[in-house]
C-alpha cells in the first residue's frame, strides 16, 4: 500500500497490490465454487426425485392391474398416460427422440450403454444359469421369463424416463418360503431428472424405481449408498447403516428387488445382502443378487449391507 509524504497516511493501493488480490480471490473463487454448484444441484436433484416418486407412486396405484397389456408401449399409451401427464412416447429404436442419453455413469463410476431391453437390463432377469460349490457339493440354478422392450417417454415437469414392462408379473403370495422374486417386477423405470443434459450419473440426475405385484402395487425408488456398509448378522445391519452416515438405512425387501434389477447400473455383480423385513423373531428376509432368489436365513448369519438414503 502506498503511504503519502506527509503523515504516512495510506493514499491507495498500488497496481500489484490489486492484482494480488485478485489473484488470491480467483483462487478461492476456482476452489470454492465447483463446490457450491455441487451442492446447489445435489440440492435440486434430490428435491426432484422427491417429487418424481411422489407422482409415481400416487399414480400407479390407481391402475387395476399391471400385467394386462402385450408390451410396454400399449401399457404406456392404455394405462399410463391415463394416470400420469406424458408428452411424448418412443420406442426402443427411438429413445433419443425422449431425451433418452445412449450412456450414462454408473454408482461406481463405470460407463454403461443404455438398455434397450429388460434382458440388457439385467440379463439374470429373463434367462439365468448360475453354478456354485455349497459346503463341497455344486449347485446350479436357473431362472427364465420372457423378455421385454423398452418404451420410454417424457414427463410434463421436463423428466425422460425409460420403462421396463414385464407382462407376466405375479402378485405376492405371501411366500413364507425362499423363492425366485423376479416375476413379481412388474415394471422398472430409469429416469433422467434433466434428460439428456450432464452428468448423466447415477445417483445424481439418473435414478431408477419400481413397481411390485401387479394389484396393491408397491412402488419404491431406493437411493443407494455407493459402497457396501460392510458385513454382519441382521441385528447389527442398521448399526452398519448408521455408522456408514446417519442419514442412511437398511432396505426393505422392495427397495432391494427393485436394486437386483438395476445391479448393473450400481455396479454389482451379485452378493447376498440383508433387508429389514424379519421373517420371525431368528430369521429375516435377504436379497440373492446372484440369481435373484429372495430367501430366508437365520439373522445371526454374516452377509453384505447395502443402505439406502433415508
Amino acid at each position: 500500500m502506498a503511504f503519502n509524504a506527509k503523515g504516512g497516511v495510506p493514499s491507495g493501493f498500488t497496481m500489484a497490490e490489486i492484482l494480488l488480490s485478485l489473484t488470491i480471490i480467483g483462487v478461492v473463487a476456482a476452489i470454492t465454487l465447483p463446490s457450491l454448484t455441487g451442492n446447489i444441484n445435489e440440492r435440486t436433484w434430490n428435491t426432484q426425485r422427491k417429487a418424481l416418486f411422489a407422482r409415481f407412486s400416487q399414480a400407479i396405484p390407481l391402475i387395476d392391474s399391471l400385467n394386462t397389456y402385450a408390451n410396454g408401449e400399449t401399457f404406456v399409451t392404455g394405462e399410463l398416460s391415463k394416470v400420469l401427464k406424458i408428452n411424448n412416447i418412443c420406442d426402443k429404436e427411438h429413445l433419443a427422440d425422449c431425451g433418452i442419453v445412449s450412456k450414462f455413469t454408473t454408482l461406481n463410476a463405470g460407463t454403461k450403454s443404455t438398455p434397450k431391453t429388460l434382458g440388457e437390463l439385467n440379463i439374470k432377469m429373463t434367462n439365468l444359469l448360475y453354478s456354485d460349490v455349497y459346503m463341497g457339493s455344486s449347485r446350479t440354478f436357473s431362472y427364465s421369463q420372457e423378455d421385454s422392450d423398452a418404451v420410454a417417454f417424457e414427463t410434463q415437469n421436463g423428466e425422460s424416463v425409460i420403462m421396463y414392462y414385464n407382462p407376466r408379473c405375479a402378485s405376492d403370495m405371501n411366500n413364507t418360503s425362499n423363492y425366485y422374486a423376479q416375476n413379481r417386477v412388474c415394471l422398472n423405470f430409469i429416469y433422467d431428472l434433466n434428460g439428456n443434459k450432464g452428468p448423466n450419473t447415477v445417483g445424481k440426475d439418473i435414478g431408477f424405481m419400481s413397481a411390485i405385484y401387479p394389484s396393491d402395487s408397491k412402488v419404491v425408488a431406493p437411493y443407494p449408498a455407493i459402497n457396501n456398509a460392510g458385513s454382519g448378522a441382521q441385528n447389527d445391519a442398521s448399526g452398519l447403516c448408521t455408522q456408514y452416515d446417519d442419514s442412511y438405512r437398511i432396505p426393505s425387501r422392495e427397495e432391494l428387488l427393485s436394486m437386483f434389477v438395476n445391479m448393473e447400473l450400481m455396479g454389482l455383480t451379485g452378493g447376498m445382502f440383508w433387508s429389514s423385513s424379519v421373517a420371525s423373531s431368528n430369521s429375516a428376509w435377504l436379497q440373492s443378487f446372484n440369481i435373484g432368489m429372495q430367501e430366508v436365513q437365520p439373522r445371526s448369519n454374516n452377509m453384505l449391507v447395502r443402505c439406502v438414503k433415508r
